[in-house]
Protein backbone atom coordinates (compact mmCIF):
# COMPACT_ATOMS: atom_id res chain seq x y z
CA UNK A 1 0.00 0.00 0.00
CA UNK A 2 1.47 3.34 -1.03
CA UNK A 3 1.71 6.29 1.32
CA UNK A 4 -1.10 8.21 -0.38
CA UNK A 5 -3.64 5.41 0.09
CA UNK A 6 -2.53 4.93 3.68
CA UNK A 7 -3.29 8.61 4.44
CA UNK A 8 -6.69 8.34 2.77
CA UNK A 9 -7.60 5.32 4.89
CA UNK A 10 -6.45 7.14 8.03
CA UNK A 11 -8.55 10.22 7.19
CA UNK A 12 -11.58 8.00 6.52
CA UNK A 13 -11.20 6.35 9.93
CA UNK A 14 -10.91 9.73 11.66
CA UNK A 15 -14.01 11.03 9.86
CA UNK A 16 -15.95 7.91 10.76
CA UNK A 17 -14.96 8.23 14.38
CA UNK A 18 -15.93 11.93 14.39
CA UNK A 19 -19.32 11.13 12.86
CA UNK A 20 -19.97 8.45 15.46
CA UNK A 21 -19.03 10.94 18.19
CA UNK A 22 -21.40 13.56 16.77
CA UNK A 23 -24.17 10.99 16.49
CA UNK A 24 -23.60 10.00 20.11
CA UNK A 25 -23.64 13.62 21.24
CA UNK A 26 -26.83 14.26 19.28
CA UNK A 27 -28.44 11.23 20.86
CA UNK A 28 -27.28 12.36 24.30
CA UNK A 29 -28.67 15.85 23.71
CA UNK A 30 -32.00 14.37 22.68
CA UNK A 31 -32.08 12.40 25.94
CA UNK A 32 -31.04 15.48 27.86
CA UNK A 33 -33.52 17.97 26.44
CA UNK A 34 -33.35 21.23 28.29
CA UNK A 35 -35.65 21.29 31.28
CA UNK A 36 -38.56 23.74 30.84
CA UNK A 37 -37.73 25.44 34.18
CA UNK A 38 -34.18 26.15 32.97
CA UNK A 39 -35.35 27.21 29.52
CA UNK A 40 -37.83 29.66 31.07
CA UNK A 41 -35.14 31.09 33.34
CA UNK A 42 -32.89 31.61 30.29
CA UNK A 43 -35.53 33.32 28.17
CA UNK A 44 -36.76 35.60 30.96
CA UNK A 45 -33.29 36.37 32.36
CA UNK A 46 -34.59 35.33 35.75
CA UNK A 47 -32.66 36.00 38.95
CA UNK A 48 -34.38 33.23 40.91
CA UNK A 49 -34.85 29.51 40.21
CA UNK A 50 -36.46 26.84 42.40
CA UNK A 51 -36.18 23.15 41.45
CA UNK A 52 -38.01 21.05 43.99
CA UNK A 53 -39.91 17.83 44.54
CA UNK A 54 -40.65 14.54 42.84
CA UNK A 55 -41.03 15.89 39.29
CA UNK A 56 -37.54 17.41 39.37
CA UNK A 57 -36.17 14.32 41.09
CA UNK A 58 -37.36 12.13 38.20
CA UNK A 59 -35.52 14.39 35.74
CA UNK A 60 -32.34 14.17 37.80
CA UNK A 61 -32.68 10.39 37.91
CA UNK A 62 -33.20 10.03 34.16
CA UNK A 63 -30.46 12.55 33.29
CA UNK A 64 -27.92 11.21 35.74
CA UNK A 65 -27.72 14.57 37.49
CA UNK A 66 -28.61 18.22 37.00
CA UNK A 67 -28.88 19.52 33.44
CA UNK A 68 -25.61 21.12 32.29
CA UNK A 69 -27.42 24.26 31.10
CA UNK A 70 -28.24 25.08 34.71
CA UNK A 71 -24.67 26.20 35.25
CA UNK A 72 -24.93 28.76 32.44
CA UNK A 73 -27.61 30.81 34.21
CA UNK A 74 -25.07 33.39 35.28
CA UNK A 75 -27.69 36.01 36.25
CA UNK A 76 -29.12 33.91 39.07
CA UNK A 77 -28.81 35.31 42.57
CA UNK A 78 -31.15 32.77 44.22
CA UNK A 79 -30.99 29.03 43.45
CA UNK A 80 -32.86 26.36 45.36
CA UNK A 81 -32.68 22.63 44.60
CA UNK A 82 -34.40 20.63 47.33
CA UNK A 83 -36.27 17.42 48.13
CA UNK A 84 -34.50 15.48 45.37
CA UNK A 85 -33.15 12.18 46.78
CA UNK A 86 -31.55 11.31 43.42
CA UNK A 87 -29.23 14.32 43.65
CA UNK A 88 -25.87 13.08 44.96
CA UNK A 89 -23.45 15.71 43.65
CA UNK A 90 -23.10 19.24 42.35
CA UNK A 91 -20.80 19.82 39.38
CA UNK A 92 -17.67 21.98 39.64
CA UNK A 93 -19.29 24.30 37.09
CA UNK A 94 -21.34 25.79 39.90
CA UNK A 95 -18.49 28.33 39.95
CA UNK A 96 -20.00 29.99 36.87
CA UNK A 97 -23.00 31.20 38.89
CA UNK A 98 -20.93 34.07 40.19
CA UNK A 99 -23.89 36.30 41.11
CA UNK A 100 -25.46 33.80 43.50
CA UNK A 101 -26.34 35.29 46.87
CA UNK A 102 -28.48 32.40 48.16
CA UNK A 103 -27.78 28.74 47.43
CA UNK A 104 -30.29 26.33 48.96
CA UNK A 105 -29.44 22.64 48.49
CA UNK A 106 -31.40 21.09 51.35
CA UNK A 107 -33.16 17.72 51.67
CA UNK A 108 -31.26 15.95 48.93
CA UNK A 109 -28.66 13.18 49.23
CA UNK A 110 -25.49 15.10 48.50
CA UNK A 111 -22.37 13.24 49.58
CA UNK A 112 -19.88 15.99 48.77
CA UNK A 113 -19.63 19.70 48.01
CA UNK A 114 -17.31 20.81 45.15
CA UNK A 115 -14.29 22.90 46.04
CA UNK A 116 -15.37 25.41 43.40
CA UNK A 117 -18.05 26.61 45.80
CA UNK A 118 -15.32 28.84 47.19
CA UNK A 119 -15.50 30.84 43.93
CA UNK A 120 -19.03 32.05 44.71
CA UNK A 121 -17.81 35.24 46.34
CA UNK A 122 -21.26 36.85 46.52
CA UNK A 123 -22.88 34.05 48.54
CA UNK A 124 -24.68 35.28 51.66
CA UNK A 125 -26.90 32.26 52.45
CA UNK A 126 -25.72 28.67 52.08
CA UNK A 127 -28.08 25.87 53.10
CA UNK A 128 -26.78 22.29 52.80
CA UNK A 129 -29.02 20.81 55.48
CA UNK A 130 -30.52 17.30 55.43
CA UNK A 131 -28.05 15.62 53.10
CA UNK A 132 -25.41 12.91 53.53
CA UNK A 133 -22.31 15.06 53.85
CA UNK A 134 -19.42 13.84 55.98
CA UNK A 135 -17.15 16.84 55.43
CA UNK A 136 -17.11 20.38 54.09
CA UNK A 137 -14.40 21.74 51.76
CA UNK A 138 -12.01 24.28 53.25
CA UNK A 139 -12.93 26.56 50.36
CA UNK A 140 -16.15 27.46 52.18
CA UNK A 141 -14.00 29.62 54.44
CA UNK A 142 -13.26 31.84 51.42
CA UNK A 143 -16.88 33.03 51.29
CA UNK A 144 -16.25 36.48 52.74
CA UNK A 145 -19.87 37.65 52.26
CA UNK A 146 -21.40 34.58 53.94
CA UNK A 147 -24.04 35.56 56.47
CA UNK A 148 -25.95 32.31 57.12
CA UNK A 149 -24.58 28.76 57.04
CA UNK A 150 -26.87 25.77 57.63
CA UNK A 151 -25.36 22.28 57.43
CA UNK A 152 -27.66 20.61 59.95
CA UNK A 153 -28.85 17.00 59.63
CA UNK A 154 -25.78 15.54 57.97
CA UNK A 155 -22.96 13.26 59.17
CA UNK A 156 -20.19 15.85 59.36
CA UNK A 157 -17.42 14.88 61.78
CA UNK A 158 -15.41 18.11 61.72
CA UNK A 159 -15.82 21.69 60.52
CA UNK A 160 -13.02 23.23 58.46
CA UNK A 161 -10.58 25.55 60.18
CA UNK A 162 -10.71 29.11 58.91
CA UNK A 163 -14.34 30.04 59.51
CA UNK A 164 -13.07 33.23 61.14
CA UNK A 165 -12.37 34.47 57.59
CA UNK A 166 -16.14 34.63 57.05
CA UNK A 167 -16.22 37.94 58.88
CA UNK A 168 -19.88 38.65 58.02
CA UNK A 169 -21.14 35.34 59.40
CA UNK A 170 -24.18 35.97 61.62
CA UNK A 171 -25.78 32.53 61.97
CA UNK A 172 -24.43 28.98 61.84
CA UNK A 173 -26.46 25.79 62.29
CA UNK A 174 -24.52 22.52 62.58
CA UNK A 175 -27.09 20.58 64.60
CA UNK A 176 -27.67 16.83 64.16
CA UNK A 177 -24.20 15.92 62.92
CA UNK A 178 -21.32 13.89 64.37
CA UNK A 179 -19.12 16.73 65.67
CA UNK A 180 -16.96 16.09 68.71
CA UNK A 181 -15.67 19.66 68.85
CA UNK A 182 -16.17 23.09 67.35
CA UNK A 183 -13.15 24.72 65.65
CA UNK A 184 -11.09 27.06 67.81
CA UNK A 185 -11.39 29.99 65.44
CA UNK A 186 -15.19 29.93 65.69
CA UNK A 187 -14.67 31.90 68.90
CA UNK A 188 -12.49 34.51 67.21
CA UNK A 189 -13.24 38.17 67.82
CA UNK A 190 -13.16 38.70 64.03
CA UNK A 191 -16.66 37.23 63.97
CA UNK A 192 -18.15 40.37 65.42
CA UNK A 193 -21.55 39.78 63.76
CA UNK A 194 -22.01 36.15 64.82
CA UNK A 195 -25.24 36.14 66.83
CA UNK A 196 -26.57 32.57 66.54
CA UNK A 197 -24.81 29.22 67.00
CA UNK A 198 -26.98 26.08 66.82
CA UNK A 199 -24.96 22.92 67.47
CA UNK A 200 -27.45 20.63 69.20
CA UNK A 201 -27.51 16.83 68.90
CA UNK A 202 -23.81 16.24 68.27
CA UNK A 203 -21.11 14.71 70.46
CA UNK A 204 -19.38 17.95 71.47
CA UNK A 205 -17.39 17.50 74.68
CA UNK A 206 -16.29 21.05 75.48
CA UNK A 207 -17.45 24.64 75.15
CA UNK A 208 -14.46 26.91 74.74
CA UNK A 209 -13.80 29.53 77.41
CA UNK A 210 -13.09 31.88 74.49
CA UNK A 211 -16.82 32.12 73.81
CA UNK A 212 -16.81 35.56 75.43
CA UNK A 213 -14.88 36.86 72.38
CA UNK A 214 -18.12 36.93 70.38
CA UNK A 215 -19.58 40.39 71.09
CA UNK A 216 -22.85 39.85 69.18
CA UNK A 217 -23.71 36.33 70.40
CA UNK A 218 -27.41 36.19 71.34
CA UNK A 219 -28.40 32.53 70.86
CA UNK A 220 -26.29 29.49 71.79
CA UNK A 221 -27.78 25.99 71.53
CA UNK A 222 -25.56 23.05 72.55
CA UNK A 223 -28.34 20.80 73.80
CA UNK A 224 -28.00 17.01 73.62
CA UNK A 225 -24.20 16.86 73.47
CA UNK A 226 -21.54 15.47 75.80
CA UNK A 227 -20.68 18.59 77.77
CA UNK A 228 -19.63 18.08 81.37
CA UNK A 229 -18.88 21.68 82.28
CA UNK A 230 -19.88 25.18 81.22
CA UNK A 231 -17.19 27.87 81.32
CA UNK A 232 -17.84 30.79 83.63
CA UNK A 233 -16.72 33.07 80.77
CA UNK A 234 -20.07 32.35 79.12
CA UNK A 235 -21.54 34.89 81.53
CA UNK A 236 -19.29 37.55 79.99
CA UNK A 237 -21.05 37.46 76.59
CA UNK A 238 -22.63 40.93 76.64
CA UNK A 239 -25.68 40.20 74.43
CA UNK A 240 -26.38 36.55 75.20
CA UNK A 241 -30.15 36.19 75.70
CA UNK A 242 -30.96 32.55 74.92
CA UNK A 243 -29.04 29.39 75.78
CA UNK A 244 -29.93 25.71 75.62
CA UNK A 245 -27.77 23.09 77.29
CA UNK A 246 -30.48 20.52 77.96
CA UNK A 247 -29.54 16.87 77.55
CA UNK A 248 -25.93 17.28 78.75
CA UNK A 249 -24.76 15.38 81.82
CA UNK A 250 -23.03 18.16 83.72
CA UNK A 251 -20.83 17.47 86.72
CA UNK A 252 -22.51 20.28 88.63
CA UNK A 253 -25.93 18.68 89.20
CA UNK A 254 -27.48 21.89 90.43
CA UNK A 255 -26.39 23.63 87.24
CA UNK A 256 -27.78 20.69 85.25
CA UNK A 257 -31.16 21.21 86.87
CA UNK A 258 -31.00 24.91 86.15
CA UNK A 259 -30.21 24.53 82.43
CA UNK A 260 -33.14 22.12 82.14
CA UNK A 261 -35.68 24.43 83.66
CA UNK A 262 -34.52 28.00 84.22
CA UNK A 263 -34.24 31.10 82.12
CA UNK A 264 -30.91 32.03 80.59
CA UNK A 265 -30.36 34.97 82.93
CA UNK A 266 -30.46 32.75 85.98
CA UNK A 267 -27.99 30.30 84.45
CA UNK A 268 -25.61 33.14 83.56
CA UNK A 269 -25.93 34.61 87.07
CA UNK A 270 -24.94 31.24 88.49
CA UNK A 271 -21.93 30.98 86.16
CA UNK A 272 -20.98 34.58 86.89
CA UNK A 273 -20.79 33.60 90.52
CA UNK A 274 -18.46 30.83 89.47
CA UNK A 275 -20.88 28.06 90.38
CA UNK A 276 -21.62 27.63 94.07
CA UNK A 277 -20.11 31.06 94.76
CA UNK A 278 -16.57 30.63 93.44
CA UNK A 279 -16.65 34.01 91.70
CA UNK A 280 -14.84 33.17 88.46
CA UNK A 281 -16.70 35.40 86.04
CA UNK A 282 -16.34 39.13 85.56
CA UNK A 283 -18.04 41.15 88.28
CA UNK A 284 -20.17 44.15 87.55
CA UNK A 285 -19.85 47.19 89.85
CA UNK A 286 -17.85 45.02 92.27
CA UNK A 287 -20.82 42.81 93.03
CA UNK A 288 -21.90 39.40 91.79
CA UNK A 289 -25.57 38.83 91.13
CA UNK A 290 -27.08 36.45 93.63
CA UNK A 291 -30.41 35.89 91.93
CA UNK A 292 -30.25 32.17 91.26
CA UNK A 293 -33.90 31.26 91.52
CA UNK A 294 -34.88 31.29 87.80
CA UNK A 295 -36.63 34.65 87.71
CA UNK A 296 -38.14 35.17 91.18
CA UNK A 297 -35.23 37.36 92.31
CA UNK A 298 -34.95 35.86 95.81
CA UNK A 299 -31.76 37.28 97.31
CA UNK A 300 -29.46 35.30 99.59
CA UNK A 301 -29.53 36.11 103.28
CA UNK A 302 -26.27 36.78 105.03
CA UNK A 303 -26.38 34.03 107.67
CA UNK A 304 -27.00 30.28 107.73
CA UNK A 305 -25.04 29.15 104.67
CA UNK A 306 -26.23 25.57 104.93
CA UNK A 307 -29.91 26.53 105.14
CA UNK A 308 -29.46 28.98 102.25
CA UNK A 309 -28.11 26.25 99.98
CA UNK A 310 -30.97 23.95 100.87
CA UNK A 311 -33.57 26.69 100.29
CA UNK A 312 -32.10 27.59 96.89
CA UNK A 313 -32.07 23.95 95.81
CA UNK A 314 -35.73 23.65 96.79
CA UNK A 315 -36.54 26.80 94.80
CA UNK A 316 -34.82 25.36 91.72
CA UNK A 317 -36.65 22.03 92.09
CA UNK A 318 -39.98 23.82 92.42
CA UNK A 319 -39.36 26.00 89.40
CA UNK A 320 -38.20 23.04 87.33
CA UNK A 321 -41.41 21.09 87.95
CA UNK A 322 -43.59 20.57 84.86
CA UNK A 323 -46.38 18.02 84.53
CA UNK A 324 -48.19 16.79 81.44
CA UNK A 325 -51.10 14.44 82.07
CA UNK A 326 -52.31 12.24 79.21
CA UNK A 327 -56.05 11.58 79.05
CA UNK A 328 -56.78 8.44 77.02
CA UNK A 329 -59.47 8.65 74.41
CA UNK A 330 -61.45 5.90 76.13
CA UNK A 331 -61.73 8.14 79.21
CA UNK A 332 -62.61 11.33 77.33
CA UNK A 333 -66.31 12.20 77.66
CA UNK A 334 -66.47 13.64 74.11
CA UNK A 335 -63.72 12.07 72.05
CA UNK A 336 -62.66 13.86 68.85
CA UNK A 337 -61.91 11.79 65.76
CA UNK A 338 -60.28 12.84 62.49
CA UNK A 339 -61.21 10.86 59.38
CA UNK A 340 -58.69 10.76 56.53
CA UNK A 341 -59.84 10.54 52.92
CA UNK A 342 -57.99 8.39 50.38
CA UNK A 343 -57.15 11.47 48.29
CA UNK A 344 -54.48 12.79 50.64
CA UNK A 345 -52.20 9.81 50.00
CA UNK A 346 -50.45 11.47 47.06
CA UNK A 347 -50.66 15.02 48.43
CA UNK A 348 -49.78 15.23 52.13
CA UNK A 349 -50.57 11.85 53.71
CA UNK A 350 -49.49 12.20 57.35
CA UNK A 351 -51.37 13.88 60.19
CA UNK A 352 -51.44 13.64 64.00
CA UNK A 353 -53.71 15.61 66.32
CA UNK A 354 -54.42 16.08 70.01
CA UNK A 355 -56.22 18.37 72.44
CA UNK A 356 -54.45 20.39 75.13
CA UNK A 357 -56.24 21.71 78.20
CA UNK A 358 -54.85 23.98 80.91
CA UNK A 359 -52.82 26.32 78.67
CA UNK A 360 -53.08 29.82 80.13
CA UNK A 361 -53.01 32.38 77.29
CA UNK A 362 -54.83 35.12 79.24
CA UNK A 363 -51.97 36.67 81.18
CA UNK A 364 -49.51 39.27 79.92
CA UNK A 365 -47.56 38.16 76.87
CA UNK A 366 -48.48 34.47 77.16
CA UNK A 367 -50.24 34.34 73.79
CA UNK A 368 -47.43 36.22 72.06
CA UNK A 369 -44.81 33.88 73.57
CA UNK A 370 -46.78 30.87 72.33
CA UNK A 371 -47.06 32.21 68.77
CA UNK A 372 -43.36 33.11 68.70
CA UNK A 373 -42.48 29.60 69.91
CA UNK A 374 -44.64 28.07 67.16
CA UNK A 375 -42.84 30.18 64.54
CA UNK A 376 -39.48 29.08 65.91
CA UNK A 377 -40.51 25.41 65.72
CA UNK A 378 -41.58 25.99 62.11
CA UNK A 379 -38.16 27.44 61.30
CA UNK A 380 -36.14 24.78 63.11
CA UNK A 381 -37.59 21.28 63.60
CA UNK A 382 -40.05 21.80 60.70
CA UNK A 383 -37.21 23.06 58.44
CA UNK A 384 -39.09 26.18 57.27
CA UNK A 385 -42.30 24.11 56.93
CA UNK A 386 -40.72 21.81 54.33
CA UNK A 387 -40.88 18.73 56.59
CA UNK A 388 -43.99 19.48 58.64
CA UNK A 389 -46.50 22.22 59.47
CA UNK A 390 -48.16 23.05 62.79
CA UNK A 391 -51.72 24.37 63.08
CA UNK A 392 -53.42 25.43 66.31
CA UNK A 393 -57.17 25.93 66.75
CA UNK A 394 -59.60 27.02 69.44
CA UNK A 395 -61.38 23.73 70.21
CA UNK A 396 -64.49 25.62 71.27
CA UNK A 397 -64.83 26.98 67.72
CA UNK A 398 -64.37 23.63 65.96
CA UNK A 399 -67.38 21.70 64.71
CA UNK A 400 -66.54 18.00 65.02
CA UNK A 401 -66.09 15.39 63.59
CA UNK A 402 -63.25 16.48 61.33
CA UNK A 403 -62.18 15.32 57.86
CA UNK A 404 -58.63 15.50 56.50
CA UNK A 405 -59.23 15.78 52.77
CA UNK A 406 -57.66 16.71 49.41
CA UNK A 407 -59.62 19.07 47.17
CA UNK A 408 -59.13 20.85 43.82
CA UNK A 409 -57.62 24.31 44.10
CA UNK A 410 -60.63 25.93 42.40
CA UNK A 411 -63.20 24.44 44.80
CA UNK A 412 -61.30 24.59 48.09
CA UNK A 413 -62.48 27.67 50.00
CA UNK A 414 -61.06 29.07 53.24
CA UNK A 415 -61.17 32.22 55.37
CA UNK A 416 -57.40 32.77 55.72
CA UNK A 417 -56.02 34.44 58.83
CA UNK A 418 -56.70 38.16 58.55
CA UNK A 419 -58.50 37.91 55.16
CA UNK A 420 -61.95 37.35 53.68
CA UNK A 421 -63.12 33.99 52.33
CA UNK A 422 -61.59 32.99 49.01
CA UNK A 423 -60.71 29.97 46.92
CA UNK A 424 -57.28 28.41 47.36
CA UNK A 425 -56.35 29.35 43.80
CA UNK A 426 -57.23 33.00 44.50
CA UNK A 427 -55.26 32.98 47.75
CA UNK A 428 -52.13 31.58 46.12
CA UNK A 429 -52.42 34.06 43.26
CA UNK A 430 -52.81 36.92 45.74
CA UNK A 431 -49.84 35.76 47.80
CA UNK A 432 -47.75 35.46 44.65
CA UNK A 433 -48.65 39.01 43.64
CA UNK A 434 -47.68 40.24 47.10
CA UNK A 435 -44.41 38.33 46.85
CA UNK A 436 -43.61 39.90 43.47
CA UNK A 437 -44.43 43.36 44.79
CA UNK A 438 -42.20 42.79 47.81
CA UNK A 439 -39.38 41.77 45.52
CA UNK A 440 -39.71 45.01 43.59
CA UNK A 441 -39.87 47.15 46.73
CA UNK A 442 -36.89 45.56 48.43
CA UNK A 443 -35.00 44.70 45.23
CA UNK A 444 -34.39 41.12 46.25
CA UNK A 445 -35.36 37.69 45.01
CA UNK A 446 -36.08 35.72 48.17
CA UNK A 447 -39.04 36.73 50.33
CA UNK A 448 -40.21 36.04 53.85
CA UNK A 449 -43.47 35.03 55.45
CA UNK A 450 -46.07 32.80 53.83
CA UNK A 451 -44.76 33.52 50.34
CA UNK A 452 -41.78 31.19 50.76
CA UNK A 453 -44.15 28.23 51.15
CA UNK A 454 -46.00 28.77 47.86
CA UNK A 455 -43.56 26.55 45.97
CA UNK A 456 -44.41 23.59 48.21
CA UNK A 457 -47.69 23.19 46.31
CA UNK A 458 -46.24 23.53 42.80
CA UNK A 459 -47.49 20.82 40.48
CA UNK A 460 -50.27 19.66 42.83
CA UNK A 461 -53.74 19.12 41.37
CA UNK A 462 -55.26 18.64 44.83
CA UNK A 463 -54.57 20.61 47.99
CA UNK A 464 -54.69 19.20 51.55
CA UNK A 465 -57.19 20.64 54.00
CA UNK A 466 -58.83 19.95 57.36
CA UNK A 467 -62.61 20.31 57.18
CA UNK A 468 -65.13 20.59 60.03
CA UNK A 469 -68.59 19.04 60.34
CA UNK A 470 -70.16 22.01 58.52
CA UNK A 471 -67.76 21.59 55.59
CA UNK A 472 -65.75 24.69 56.52
CA UNK A 473 -62.03 24.43 55.77
CA UNK A 474 -60.24 25.24 59.02
CA UNK A 475 -56.68 24.46 57.88
CA UNK A 476 -54.85 24.63 54.54
CA UNK A 477 -51.35 23.22 55.18
CA UNK A 478 -48.67 24.33 54.69
CA UNK A 479 -50.08 27.79 53.85
CA UNK A 480 -52.48 29.02 56.52
CA UNK A 481 -55.16 28.34 59.14
CA UNK A 482 -58.71 29.65 59.12
CA UNK A 483 -59.81 32.81 60.85
CA UNK A 484 -62.84 30.82 62.03
CA UNK A 485 -60.84 28.82 64.61
CA UNK A 486 -58.11 31.33 65.43
CA UNK A 487 -56.81 31.09 69.00
CA UNK A 488 -57.16 34.13 71.28
CA UNK A 489 -56.42 35.05 74.88
CA UNK A 490 -59.82 33.64 75.80
CA UNK A 491 -59.01 30.21 74.30
CA UNK A 492 -59.17 27.59 77.05
CA UNK A 493 -58.76 24.36 75.06
CA UNK A 494 -56.54 23.98 72.01
CA UNK A 495 -56.78 21.53 69.13
CA UNK A 496 -53.28 20.86 67.77
CA UNK A 497 -52.61 19.52 64.28
CA UNK A 498 -49.30 18.55 62.63
CA UNK A 499 -49.18 17.46 58.98
CA UNK A 500 -46.32 16.28 56.78
CA UNK A 501 -45.60 14.97 53.32
CA UNK A 502 -42.47 13.22 54.62
CA UNK A 503 -43.30 10.76 57.41
CA UNK A 504 -45.62 10.03 60.32
CA UNK A 505 -42.69 9.99 62.75
CA UNK A 506 -41.79 13.57 61.86
CA UNK A 507 -45.37 14.57 62.74
CA UNK A 508 -45.00 12.88 66.13
CA UNK A 509 -41.57 14.40 66.80
CA UNK A 510 -42.87 17.89 66.02
CA UNK A 511 -45.94 17.37 68.21
CA UNK A 512 -43.72 16.14 71.08
CA UNK A 513 -41.57 19.28 70.76
CA UNK A 514 -44.64 21.52 70.63
CA UNK A 515 -46.21 20.06 73.77
CA UNK A 516 -42.94 20.20 75.72
CA UNK A 517 -42.53 23.85 74.71
CA UNK A 518 -46.13 24.56 75.79
CA UNK A 519 -45.40 22.99 79.19
CA UNK A 520 -42.34 25.25 79.57
CA UNK A 521 -44.27 28.36 78.57
CA UNK A 522 -47.20 27.52 80.82
CA UNK A 523 -44.82 27.10 83.76
CA UNK A 524 -43.24 30.46 82.98
CA UNK A 525 -46.64 32.17 82.80
CA UNK A 526 -47.65 30.57 86.10
CA UNK A 527 -44.46 31.77 87.83
CA UNK A 528 -44.37 35.31 86.43
CA UNK A 529 -47.99 36.18 87.39
CA UNK A 530 -48.55 38.84 84.75
CA UNK A 531 -51.72 40.92 84.52
CA UNK A 532 -54.64 39.42 82.67
CA UNK A 533 -55.03 40.82 79.15
CA UNK A 534 -58.02 40.98 76.81
CA UNK A 535 -58.77 39.99 73.25
CA UNK A 536 -58.31 42.94 70.91
CA UNK A 537 -61.47 42.00 69.03
CA UNK A 538 -63.81 41.94 72.03
CA UNK A 539 -61.96 43.66 74.88
CA UNK A 540 -63.33 40.95 77.15
CA UNK A 541 -62.01 37.61 78.20
CA UNK A 542 -65.24 35.64 77.89
CA UNK A 543 -68.77 35.58 79.24
CA UNK A 544 -67.56 33.28 82.00
CA UNK A 545 -63.95 34.22 82.79
CA UNK A 546 -61.77 31.32 83.84
CA UNK A 547 -60.21 31.41 87.26
CA UNK A 548 -56.45 31.62 87.60
CA UNK A 549 -55.07 28.08 87.35
CA UNK A 550 -53.94 26.44 90.58
CA UNK A 551 -51.00 24.82 88.79
CA UNK A 552 -49.27 24.93 85.37
CA UNK A 553 -50.20 21.31 84.67
CA UNK A 554 -51.32 20.53 81.13
CA UNK A 555 -53.72 17.78 80.11
CA UNK A 556 -53.25 16.23 76.67
CA UNK A 557 -56.30 14.40 75.34
CA UNK A 558 -55.74 11.70 72.75
CA UNK A 559 -57.21 12.12 69.26
CA UNK A 560 -57.75 9.20 66.91
CA UNK A 561 -57.05 9.42 63.19
CA UNK A 562 -58.98 6.83 61.16
CA UNK A 563 -59.50 5.97 57.49
CA UNK A 564 -62.83 6.30 55.67
CA UNK A 565 -63.88 2.85 56.92
CA UNK A 566 -63.15 3.75 60.54
CA UNK A 567 -59.95 1.69 60.80
CA UNK A 568 -57.40 3.23 63.17
CA UNK A 569 -54.40 4.84 61.48
CA UNK A 570 -52.78 6.59 64.46
CA UNK A 571 -53.61 7.84 67.93
CA UNK A 572 -51.61 10.56 69.63
CA UNK A 573 -50.13 10.54 72.17
CA UNK A 574 -49.54 6.78 72.29
CA UNK A 575 -47.42 4.97 74.89
CA UNK A 576 -44.29 5.58 72.83
CA UNK A 577 -44.91 9.33 72.38
CA UNK A 578 -43.77 12.11 74.72
CA UNK A 579 -40.85 9.94 75.84
CA UNK A 580 -38.82 13.05 76.57
CA UNK A 581 -35.45 13.01 78.31
CA UNK A 582 -36.18 16.46 79.79
CA UNK A 583 -35.36 15.84 83.44
CA UNK A 584 -37.84 18.37 84.82
CA UNK A 585 -40.86 17.06 82.89
CA UNK A 586 -43.20 14.44 84.32
CA UNK A 587 -45.65 12.72 81.96
CA UNK A 588 -48.52 10.99 83.77
CA UNK A 589 -50.28 8.37 81.64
Amino acid sequence: MDEKNWHLIKLFRVASTFRVTLDSMAEENRSLDIWPEIEKAEKENRRELVLQGSAVDKKIQSSGGLHARLYSLSLLNYLEISQCPSLHEIHENIRHLSHLQSLILCRNKLTAVPKSIGDLKAIKVLDLSVNQLQALPEEICALSELNTLNVSCNSITALPDGLSKCVKLASINVSKNALSRLPDDLWCSNLELLSTIIASENAIEELSSEVHNLPALKVLDLSSNKLQELPSELADCPKLKETNFKGNKLKDKRLEKMVNGCQTKSVLDYLRAGGRGKGKGKQQDGEVSEKLDCGRNISKKKGGAKQKGKKEAEDVDELNWMVVRVLHVSKAPTAVTVKVSAGVKDVRPYIVCCIVKGMNLRQGNALKRFLVAQTKLHDEICAKRTTATIATHDLGLLKVPLLYDARPRDTLKIVPLGRKEMRAAELLELLQQEADELRKQKKRQNVSGLHKYLQLLDGKDLYPCLVDAEDHVVSFPPITNSERTKIKRSTQELFLEVTSSTSLQICKDVMDALIIKMAELNKLTFDVKEDVGSDEETDVISDHPAEDPASPELTVVQVKVVDVDGNLKVVYPSKTDLMSDVSNLTVIR
